[in-house]
């Protein structure tokens, strides 16, 4: 690693370092007018199922939590608010993001947010010798062991997205 890649650090990555979880990083060009995951994948010539955009939701019971799923893949809100112990949950909405999360659109990470929240990644990931998450700002993503990150935030694999369970 150069010095330039040093000062460029983020919180999600220092956080990864310290706890000697090994990751790369990948940088793309960010598009203001498309700040969607599946051309965020496009950018990165990765599999979209192999790259996961971070949901964060706020569950009529247990209050918020986030969902890690694959970027051209749907959320399905019944059977996340199942898994995290809610009759129901909504999306929280872009402009209240930053102040529950610390994280803006397009560069929200499960990794290092203002609190710790209730973690699920989506289930199509726990066989993955490796995917990648927002590194906490656009245009930067953390390219890791899902299971090693699923220990780390005390996550669980859960099938979340729409669509036939698997």
């Amino acid at each position: 690693m150069g010095s330039k890649n040093r000062t460029e650090r983020t919180n999600a990555m220092r956080l990864l370092e310290a706890a000697g979880i090994g990751f790369e990083t990948s940088e793309y060009e960010v598009d203001e007018s498309d700040l969607s995951g599946t051309h965020a994948a496009e950018m990165l010539g990765r599999d979209p199922d192999t790259v996961f955009k971070t949901l964060v939701l706020k569950g009529d019971k247990t209050g918020y939590f986030v969902c890690c799923i694959p970027v051209n893949k749907e959320l399905d809100l019944k059977k996340a608010a199942k898994v995290s112990g809610n009759k129901k949950c909504e999306m929280l909405h872009v402009k209240n993001l930053l102040g529950v999360t610390g994280y803006i659109r397009g560069g929200c990470s499960p990794i290092g947010m203002k609190k710790k929240f209730p973690t699920y990644i989506d289930s199509s990931a726990e066989n993955m010798e490796e995917f990648s998450v927002s590194a906490g700002v656009r245009g930067k993503q953390i390219i890791t062991a899902p299971k090693k990150l699923c220990g780390f935030l005390e996550a669980a694999f859960a099938d979340i997205t729409a669509g036939k369970d698997r």
